[in-house]
């Protein structure tokens, strides 16, 4: 049993990718070994990540309520907007005037449709 591990641990050294490999991960394992975070590291790592977190929910929550306090603003903005809108496109209901939509139609000739103007 012995001599067939033996061959395939032959063959696996004869490789150059596997060699390649298993220096890599020797690199890796004294690269590891040798550097550890100190505990001075990791808290002042700790207290940046909590101040940025802290720093991002206040500037959220600002711009929330800045965005909360414009709606009114906004609402009154479009409604002057819908209401002059509806001034411009509204059709006038006194007696005897024409409007403008009504003018339009009349000028129009669709196909198929034949309109005799007399004078």
């Amino acid at each position: 049993m012995t001599t067939d591990q033996s061959r395939f641990t032959h063959e696996y050294q004869q490789n150059a990718a596997w060699r390649a490999a298993s220096q890599w991960q020797q690199r890796a394992r004294q690269a590891r070994t040798t550097r550890r975070p100190s505990g001075l590291r990791l808290v002042l790592v700790s207290l940046i990540g909590m101040v940025t977190l802290v720093f991002a929910t206040l500037m959220a929550l600002t711009l929330s309520l800045v965005g909360l306090a414009l709606m009114p603003f906004v609402r009154h903005r479009m409604k002057k907007r819908m209401e002059t809108y509806r001034a411009d496109h509204a059709d006038d209901i006194t007696p005897g005037m024409t409007s403008r939509a009504a003018h339009h139609d009349s000028a129009r000739v669709w196909e198929g449709q034949c309109e005799v103007k007399s004078s």
